[in-house]
């Protein structure tokens, strides 16, 4: 089940929108080129800042008196705009570019600038992209491609609720393609539109028909990623990898676990809702309600509501709105509950025998009775929930 899948949901734009900034050339950055990295501050003490850099891991510095210190709103692009504060109104979480010092005394690296957006406005910022995406957005598995239109065709959706959706670039549409090993929005690279083949999973934004089978687009990203059914046979926790066998290949996989990876198990009743949805049957109303709401009710699933696990804004049915939420729901689970025997699905960064889990659903035994129409779904929930989103700013 090597299949090549569609992308997780964009995150925060903000980021992406500051670092377009920090390298276009402002005139606060344009003077000199000293060295400077981009990251979050994770701790402040007395003078000093400790940054978790997105390139270079963590990194100290000292913050001077006569440091220029500034702060502007995600997505602004004119540093001439951003506000003045003081070292005291920086705190930990907020993304930072720090410019340094070349001719800072001693060995210590000191800032000569930074530029700040605070942790609150990126949040905000995060909660507005999303349910942009959500309202205008479509998904799914790049079908075709016809780079001369500008035409991409994409498979969205699985089981009853499966349909095509074309999309409509021009040369206004920014076109993005995921770095390889991330699902990372702000670090997403501008790409041509002869990147992205079929298989490769795909999420546009723009103004969509009524229907939503076609959408003219704003935005467009795109990347390559890996799909993988089968049982665990070991777990290294220390390592933080686990080995799957796949289904398809009869292959085993080493599986890397970072910190970043979403994993969830499905509890049984609501994993063999899933899977009759899936099948085109429908489980008695009942047991829907039990197992998927935790007591709230089948109207949880019915399609109403914000939808906010799913890619392409589709309401109701398998792979729908309601689907992707209960995924979004299903219990979070470490590495450790993982035990050999266990049948996982997961979507990951290309490879053969090494690779990286981006999204990991346990208890998915009911589900691999419909392989085709979970692997859909599974890719719709996996680069489009809202904790992905959240996460790929961090």
């Amino acid at each position: 089940m090597k299949n090549r899948m569609k992308d997780r949901i964009p995150a925060s734009m903000a980021l992406a929108a500051l670092l377009v900034v920090f390298l276009a050339g402002a005139p606060l950055l344009r003077a000199q080129a000293p060295s400077r990295f981009l990251g979050t501050i994770t701790a402040i003490s007395g003078d000093m800042l400790t940054v978790k850099t997105d390139t270079q891991g963590d990194r100290q510095v000292q913050v001077p008196a006569t440091a220029v210190i500034k702060r502007i709103a995600p997505g602004q692009r004119d540093l001439s705009k951003a506000e003045t504060i003081q070292y005291s109104d920086l705190a930990s979480g907020d993304r930072v570019l720090v410019r340094l010092d070349p001719d800072a005394p001693g060995p210590t690296a000191q800032a000569l600038q930074i530029v700040a957006v605070k942790q609150e406005e990126i949040a905000l910022k995060q909660q507005k992209d999303r349910e942009d995406w959500q309202m205008h957005g479509v998904g799914g598995l790049v079908k075709s491609v016809d780079a001369a239109s500008g035409v991409i065709v994409l498979n969205s959706g699985s089981g009853a609720t499966a349909k095509t959706i074309t999309v409509r670039t021009t040369k206004a549409t920014t076109l993005k393609r995921y770095a390889p090993a991330s699902v990372r929005f702000d670090t997403a690279q501008p790409a041509p539109l002869d990147a992205i083949h079929a298989g490769d999973q795909l999420r546009a934004r723009g103004i969509k028909n009524p229907e939503g089978t076609e959408i003219a687009a704003d935005e467009v990203v795109s990347g390559t990623f890996r799909n993988i059914s089968g049982l665990v046979t070991s777990v290294d926790t220390a390592a933080s990898t686990l080995t799957v066998k796949d289904l398809a290949t009869k292959k085993q996989v080493t599986i890397h676990i970072t910190p970043e990876a979403q994993m969830r198990r499905l509890p049984d009743m609501m994993a063999r809702m899933l899977a009759a949805r899936l099948k085109g049957t429908t489980p008695a109303a009942g047991g829907a309600g039990q197992g998927a709401g935790g007591g709230q009710g089948g109207g949880q699933w019915s399609g109403g509501g914000a939808n906010r696990g799913q890619w392409g804004g589709q309401r109701g049915g398998p792979g729908g709105g309601d689907s992707q939420q209960m995924l979004s729901r299903a219990p979070a689970i470490q590495l450790a509950d993982l035990k050999k025997g266990d049948a996982v699905m997961l979507v990951s960064t290309e490879g053969s025998s090494e690779v990286t889990g981006i999204t990991l659903l346990a208890g998915v035994e009911p589900l691999l009775e419909a392989p085709e129409a979970s692997q859909n779904l599974l890719s719709n929930w996996s680069m489009g929930s809202s904790a992905g989103a959240a996460e790929a700013a961090q």
